[in-house]
């Protein structure tokens, strides 16, 4: 059963399409200049050029090692950047490459010559043992990748006293 109808979608959509080249064929010849001027209301507009490259967004450093940090709490670092080119840099997307590190961004446009930062939090609870993260930046200038590492030190575990009595019942 669920292989005719498969058969019978497939055949009603390569119909539909059919269809619909032949409707806009007809439309065409009929209003050539409305179907020239619907090419160009969709076609979109060529992307302006930006003076703005890679290296305007310049960070002060784009790797952090943390070292050895206890298992817990977030192990937290800001990365600053300076805008050096002549356009304002906007950071569309800053991205971590998982979900046990946190990015915070400059939401506002950076103009030339001023800075702004990328603070990454890395949630070192329950995972210990060496890491390396990265969060991918994407901006109006281009994408760069800054990376965090470190060791997260297991926290001690959690156990009774020796001189603790366990309660016994009957």
């Amino acid at each position: 059963m669920k292989k005719i109808l498969l058969s019978l979608s497939v055949v009603l959509m390569g119909s539909l399409a059919v269809y619909a080249q032949d409707k806009h064929e007809k439309v065409a010849q009929a209003h050539p200049v409305a179907v020239e001027k619907m090419a160009v209301a969709t076609t979109p507009a060529p992307a302006q050029a930006s003076s703005l490259k890679p290296e305007n967004l310049a960070f002060k450093t784009e790797s952090h090692d943390f070292g050895t940090v206890p298992e817990g709490p977030a192990a937290e670092y800001e990365f600053t950047f300076k805008n050096t080119g002549k356009e304002p840099i906007l950071l569309q997307e800053v991205k971590a490459s998982c979900g046990c590190t946190t990015p915070s961004y400059s939401k506002e446009p950076v103009k030339p010559g001023q800075t702004g930062s990328v603070k990454a939090s890395f949630a070192s609870a329950g995972r210990p043992g060496p890491f390396t993260k990265t969060i991918t930046v994407t901006s109006n200038a281009g994408v760069k990748v800054l990376t965090i590492k470190g060791t997260v030190e297991k926290a001690p575990e959690n156990s009774v006293p020796e001189n603790t009595s366990m309660i016994k019942t009957r």
